[in-house]
Protein backbone atom coordinates (compact mmCIF):
# COMPACT_ATOMS: atom_id res chain seq x y z
CA UNK A 1 0.00 0.00 0.00
CA UNK A 2 1.45 3.12 -0.98
CA UNK A 3 0.73 5.77 1.81
CA UNK A 4 1.49 9.84 1.86
CA UNK A 5 0.62 11.57 4.92
CA UNK A 6 -0.30 15.37 5.32
CA UNK A 7 -1.35 17.76 7.70
CA UNK A 8 -5.14 19.08 7.72
CA UNK A 9 -3.26 22.15 7.23
CA UNK A 10 -1.90 21.31 4.18
CA UNK A 11 -4.54 19.33 2.75
CA UNK A 12 -7.75 21.24 4.25
CA UNK A 13 -9.85 18.96 1.20
CA UNK A 14 -9.35 16.00 3.63
CA UNK A 15 -11.19 17.44 6.95
CA UNK A 16 -14.57 15.56 5.42
CA UNK A 17 -12.96 12.32 4.23
CA UNK A 18 -10.91 12.05 7.30
CA UNK A 19 -14.21 12.27 9.94
CA UNK A 20 -15.85 9.77 7.42
CA UNK A 21 -13.43 7.23 7.82
CA UNK A 22 -14.63 4.35 10.21
CA UNK A 23 -12.68 3.84 13.33
CA UNK A 24 -12.53 1.12 16.03
CA UNK A 25 -13.85 3.08 18.63
CA UNK A 26 -16.65 1.91 20.75
CA UNK A 27 -19.55 3.72 20.61
CA UNK A 28 -19.84 4.81 24.30
CA UNK A 29 -16.62 6.28 24.08
CA UNK A 30 -18.16 8.56 21.53
CA UNK A 31 -19.85 10.61 24.70
CA UNK A 32 -17.15 11.30 26.76
CA UNK A 33 -18.17 15.34 27.16
CA UNK A 34 -14.56 16.65 27.16
CA UNK A 35 -14.07 14.60 23.50
CA UNK A 36 -17.84 15.54 22.34
CA UNK A 37 -16.74 19.44 23.27
CA UNK A 38 -13.20 19.63 21.82
CA UNK A 39 -12.34 16.75 19.42
CA UNK A 40 -13.95 18.49 16.32
CA UNK A 41 -11.81 21.86 17.46
CA UNK A 42 -8.64 20.13 17.07
CA UNK A 43 -8.91 20.08 13.49
CA UNK A 44 -10.31 23.75 13.43
CA UNK A 45 -7.67 25.23 16.07
CA UNK A 46 -4.67 23.22 15.22
CA UNK A 47 -4.39 21.83 11.78
CA UNK A 48 -1.09 21.53 11.80
CA UNK A 49 -0.96 18.97 14.23
CA UNK A 50 -3.51 16.96 12.77
CA UNK A 51 -2.11 14.22 10.33
CA UNK A 52 -3.92 12.62 7.73
CA UNK A 53 -2.63 9.40 5.89
CA UNK A 54 -4.08 8.44 2.55
CA UNK A 55 -3.48 5.43 -0.08
CA UNK A 56 -2.87 5.20 -3.89
CA UNK A 57 -6.55 6.19 -4.44
CA UNK A 58 -6.52 9.53 -2.29
CA UNK A 59 -9.07 7.39 0.17
CA UNK A 60 -8.17 8.33 4.06
CA UNK A 61 -7.00 5.05 5.81
CA UNK A 62 -5.22 6.94 8.94
CA UNK A 63 -5.23 9.81 11.17
CA UNK A 64 -2.72 11.56 14.16
CA UNK A 65 -4.41 14.16 16.14
CA UNK A 66 -2.06 16.10 18.58
CA UNK A 67 -2.23 19.54 20.27
CA UNK A 68 0.40 21.97 21.91
CA UNK A 69 0.27 22.84 25.07
CA UNK A 70 2.49 24.03 28.10
CA UNK A 71 3.57 21.43 30.58
CA UNK A 72 5.78 23.69 32.46
CA UNK A 73 2.92 25.97 33.20
CA UNK A 74 2.17 27.55 36.60
CA UNK A 75 0.14 25.01 38.63
CA UNK A 76 1.28 21.86 36.09
CA UNK A 77 4.80 20.24 35.76
CA UNK A 78 3.70 16.85 36.06
CA UNK A 79 1.83 14.97 33.81
CA UNK A 80 -1.86 14.86 34.90
CA UNK A 81 -4.20 11.84 36.70
CA UNK A 82 -6.68 13.11 34.11
CA UNK A 83 -4.90 12.29 30.91
CA UNK A 84 -6.47 12.46 27.98
CA UNK A 85 -9.48 15.11 28.81
CA UNK A 86 -7.14 17.13 31.08
CA UNK A 87 -4.02 17.75 28.48
CA UNK A 88 -7.06 18.70 25.86
CA UNK A 89 -8.40 21.32 28.19
CA UNK A 90 -5.21 22.74 29.19
CA UNK A 91 -4.39 23.07 25.36
CA UNK A 92 -7.82 24.82 24.30
CA UNK A 93 -6.93 27.25 27.68
CA UNK A 94 -3.32 27.86 26.52
CA UNK A 95 -4.39 28.61 23.17
CA UNK A 96 -7.25 31.02 24.46
CA UNK A 97 -5.18 32.86 27.09
CA UNK A 98 -1.73 32.65 24.50
CA UNK A 99 0.58 30.83 26.64
CA UNK A 100 3.89 29.51 24.17
CA UNK A 101 3.04 25.74 24.55
CA UNK A 102 6.66 23.30 24.95
CA UNK A 103 5.11 20.03 24.57
CA UNK A 104 3.27 18.31 22.23
CA UNK A 105 0.37 15.44 23.69
CA UNK A 106 -0.67 12.60 20.72
CA UNK A 107 -4.48 12.40 21.14
CA UNK A 108 -5.79 9.96 19.05
CA UNK A 109 -3.79 7.72 16.34
CA UNK A 110 -6.90 5.55 14.14
CA UNK A 111 -6.39 3.21 11.46
CA UNK A 112 -9.72 2.34 8.88
CA UNK A 113 -10.14 -1.32 10.14
CA UNK A 114 -9.30 -2.10 6.22
CA UNK A 115 -5.90 -0.76 6.74
CA UNK A 116 -4.80 -2.17 9.77
CA UNK A 117 -2.57 -4.99 10.38
CA UNK A 118 0.26 -3.19 8.22
CA UNK A 119 2.03 -0.87 10.44
CA UNK A 120 -0.15 2.29 9.90
CA UNK A 121 -0.15 2.68 13.62
CA UNK A 122 3.50 2.71 14.55
CA UNK A 123 3.97 4.90 10.82
CA UNK A 124 1.47 7.40 12.12
CA UNK A 125 3.29 7.65 15.41
CA UNK A 126 6.32 8.27 13.69
CA UNK A 127 4.81 10.87 11.29
CA UNK A 128 3.58 12.47 14.92
CA UNK A 129 6.04 12.40 16.57
CA UNK A 130 8.21 14.14 13.26
CA UNK A 131 5.48 16.78 13.13
CA UNK A 132 5.98 17.67 16.48
CA UNK A 133 10.12 18.35 15.58
CA UNK A 134 9.66 19.94 12.90
CA UNK A 135 7.32 22.66 14.76
CA UNK A 136 10.21 22.79 16.98
CA UNK A 137 9.48 20.98 20.49
CA UNK A 138 11.76 18.58 21.96
CA UNK A 139 9.18 16.18 23.48
CA UNK A 140 5.89 14.43 22.90
CA UNK A 141 3.38 12.57 25.41
CA UNK A 142 1.12 10.22 25.07
CA UNK A 143 -2.01 9.00 26.97
CA UNK A 144 -1.77 6.08 25.74
CA UNK A 145 -5.36 3.82 25.41
CA UNK A 146 -3.67 0.34 25.95
CA UNK A 147 -5.49 -1.62 23.25
CA UNK A 148 -5.75 -5.29 24.51
CA UNK A 149 -6.88 -3.54 27.93
CA UNK A 150 -10.59 -4.39 26.92
CA UNK A 151 -9.58 -8.56 27.18
CA UNK A 152 -8.65 -8.21 30.62
CA UNK A 153 -10.90 -5.41 32.34
CA UNK A 154 -10.48 -6.59 35.74
CA UNK A 155 -6.90 -6.41 36.13
CA UNK A 156 -5.78 -3.30 37.45
CA UNK A 157 -4.35 -0.77 35.32
CA UNK A 158 -0.92 -0.32 36.81
CA UNK A 159 -0.37 -3.90 37.00
CA UNK A 160 -1.48 -4.55 33.24
CA UNK A 161 1.02 -0.99 31.88
CA UNK A 162 4.09 -2.55 33.23
CA UNK A 163 3.80 -5.95 32.46
CA UNK A 164 6.36 -7.23 29.83
CA UNK A 165 7.30 -9.81 27.50
CA UNK A 166 10.37 -12.15 27.64
CA UNK A 167 11.82 -9.69 25.42
CA UNK A 168 11.29 -7.01 28.06
CA UNK A 169 8.61 -4.97 25.29
CA UNK A 170 5.74 -4.50 27.11
CA UNK A 171 2.96 -7.26 26.65
CA UNK A 172 0.10 -4.46 25.16
CA UNK A 173 0.45 -3.91 21.68
CA UNK A 174 0.13 -0.14 21.53
CA UNK A 175 2.12 0.33 24.31
CA UNK A 176 5.14 -2.08 22.72
CA UNK A 177 4.50 -0.06 19.45
CA UNK A 178 5.32 3.42 21.28
CA UNK A 179 8.16 2.12 23.15
CA UNK A 180 9.67 1.08 19.95
CA UNK A 181 9.16 4.28 19.11
CA UNK A 182 11.69 5.24 21.83
CA UNK A 183 8.72 6.27 23.98
CA UNK A 184 9.29 5.27 28.20
CA UNK A 185 6.40 4.67 30.34
CA UNK A 186 5.93 7.23 32.61
CA UNK A 187 2.50 6.73 34.95
CA UNK A 188 -0.70 5.48 35.05
CA UNK A 189 -3.62 8.04 34.27
CA UNK A 190 -6.56 6.95 36.12
CA UNK A 191 -9.02 9.48 35.25
CA UNK A 192 -8.70 9.68 31.79
CA UNK A 193 -11.66 9.67 30.18
CA UNK A 194 -15.56 9.63 31.69
CA UNK A 195 -18.70 8.71 30.68
CA UNK A 196 -21.86 8.78 31.95
CA UNK A 197 -25.11 8.60 30.98
CA UNK A 198 -28.60 7.10 32.04
CA UNK A 199 -29.34 3.67 32.10
CA UNK A 200 -31.35 3.72 29.09
CA UNK A 201 -27.93 5.26 27.07
CA UNK A 202 -26.17 2.66 28.11
CA UNK A 203 -28.57 0.02 27.02
CA UNK A 204 -28.46 2.04 23.64
CA UNK A 205 -24.74 1.98 23.38
CA UNK A 206 -24.09 -1.43 24.44
CA UNK A 207 -27.07 -3.56 24.11
CA UNK A 208 -26.30 -4.68 27.73
CA UNK A 209 -29.50 -4.79 29.96
CA UNK A 210 -27.93 -2.53 32.78
CA UNK A 211 -30.30 -3.71 35.38
CA UNK A 212 -28.01 -4.73 37.99
CA UNK A 213 -26.23 -2.93 40.75
CA UNK A 214 -22.32 -3.31 40.36
CA UNK A 215 -20.07 -3.65 37.68
CA UNK A 216 -20.36 -4.07 34.40
CA UNK A 217 -18.54 -5.71 31.85
CA UNK A 218 -18.27 -3.85 28.38
CA UNK A 219 -16.99 -5.00 24.93
CA UNK A 220 -14.45 -2.26 24.18
CA UNK A 221 -14.39 -1.07 27.67
CA UNK A 222 -10.79 -0.79 29.46
CA UNK A 223 -12.79 -1.17 33.02
CA UNK A 224 -15.90 -2.28 34.22
CA UNK A 225 -18.60 0.11 34.37
CA UNK A 226 -20.24 1.04 37.84
CA UNK A 227 -23.48 0.50 37.42
CA UNK A 228 -26.27 2.02 40.21
CA UNK A 229 -30.39 1.38 38.82
CA UNK A 230 -31.43 2.73 41.55
CA UNK A 231 -30.23 6.13 40.87
CA UNK A 232 -30.91 5.61 36.94
CA UNK A 233 -27.21 5.95 36.11
CA UNK A 234 -24.09 4.03 35.23
CA UNK A 235 -20.68 5.85 34.70
CA UNK A 236 -17.42 4.90 33.21
CA UNK A 237 -14.00 6.24 34.54
CA UNK A 238 -11.05 5.07 32.04
CA UNK A 239 -7.27 4.72 32.89
CA UNK A 240 -4.78 5.59 30.73
CA UNK A 241 -0.90 5.53 30.53
CA UNK A 242 1.32 8.01 30.17
CA UNK A 243 3.76 7.73 27.89
CA UNK A 244 6.95 10.59 27.04
CA UNK A 245 9.01 10.82 23.91
CA UNK A 246 12.14 12.88 23.51
CA UNK A 247 12.67 14.21 20.38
Amino acid sequence: MDIRTASLADRPDLADPMWAMDDSWAEFTQYDPVAWSLMGRIAKDFPDYVLVAVDEREQVVARAFSVPFALAAEGRGELPDGGWDQVMLWAFSDLRHRREPDTVSAIEVAVAPRAQGRGLSGRMLRALRDNARAHGFTRVVAPVRPNAKHQEPATPIEEYAHRTRDDGLPYDPWLRVHVREGGVIERVAPVSMTVSGTLAQWRAWTGLPFDREGLVEVPGALVPVHCVPERGYAVYVEPNVWVRHAL
